[in-house]
């Protein structure tokens, strides 16, 4: 199974989609995922790029703190597509150590606690929204991103 990143990648972002339309999760958690895997596929592309021509690297800690800021389904298929950073077994093993903690997180919200804490931040961040911004159109994108589905 040596082109498994490609599913792995679907299967999370179908189980984020799921989540959302069961109305466990705001859509934001799919839009962050989606968003940060975008710029985390990029500066692995960058860092490919880069190390071709043996320019400045990225530093492997930024490519981590993407993954670890729900971009590593885009570091997975950046991994996959450039065929970057998959031989170097220490770079491997951290990368897949921040996908456990992200599906751990992810995980988490779908307890009792855990949605109960994402509630409380979505409606700090709609009340946010509404005490500091004269925008409708600001105001109205964060209650679509934060707004839970009824389940």
């Amino acid at each position: 199974m040596k082109n498994y990143q490609p599913y792995v990648v679907i299967i999370f972002f179908l189980v984020i989609s799921a989540s959302y339309i069961l109305g466990f999760t705001p859509l934001i958690i799919g839009v962050a995922f989606l968003l940060i895997s975008c710029i985390a596929y990029a500066y692995y592309a960058k860092d490919k790029k880069a190390a071709k021509n043996g320019e400045w690297r990225v530093p492997e800690s930024t490519l981590h703190m993407l993954g670890l800021l729900c971009g590593w389904p885009g570091a997975l298929l950046a991994q996959h597509q450039f065929r970057h950073k998959t031989r170097k077994a220490s770079f491997r093993l951290v990368f897949w150590i921040v996908v456990l903690i992200n599906v751990a997180a992810f995980s988490w919200l779908h307890t009792p606690d855990g949605r109960k804490q994402l509630k409380v931040i979505a409606l700090q961040a709609q009340n946010i929204a509404m005490q500091h911004s004269n925008s409708e159109a600001v105001i109205s994108s964060v209650l679509l991103l934060t707004e839970f589905r009824d389940r």
